[in-house]
């Protein structure tokens, strides 16, 4: 057998019209057509379509984002934005694509701020993205 055996290519996908409440944690990649109401976490490429809806924090090595997202988004390395996306909340992320059009509406922090991701473990992925509260 060969090593590709291990990475299977397998995607989670919450499809249109379902509504999910809690965290989402994956070890592959994640399709969001529907609604989440908390932390969505992968450790592949995380997709927001753009009927999909994320109230919560965003976190994963990809993304491409067509939906809104309410949170904080930390991409380790490429995040794409559409031009129907709407981001309400920072962004942490490696390299930065963005169609005209996209909407930030929070602050953006690029470069070596983006390595974040690569030291957590699998088990701290969605615990170590929620917002910490000031004193």
């Amino acid at each position: 057998m060969s090593d590709s055996s291990s990475h299977s290519p397998a995607v989670n996908i919450i499809s249109e019209g379902t509504k999910l409440k809690g965290n989402l944690n994956s070890q592959t990649d994640i399709r969001i057509a529907g609604h989440v109401d908390g932390e969505a976490a992968s450790k592949g490429k995380l997709i927001v379509t753009e009927n999909g809806k994320i109230v919560g924090n965003l976190k994963s090595v990809e993304a491409d984002i067509a939906g809104r997202v309410e949170g904080e988004v930390k991409v380790s390395n490429k995040l794409t934005l559409r031009k129907s996306a709407i981001i309400d909340g920072d962004i942490y992320t490696k390299t930065l694509i963005v169609e005209e059009g996209a909407q930030i509406n929070g602050s953006c922090r690029m470069g070596s701020d983006a390595k974040f991701l690569s030291d957590n473990d699998d088990s701290n992925a969605v615990s170590d993205s929620k917002v910490k509260s000031s004193s």
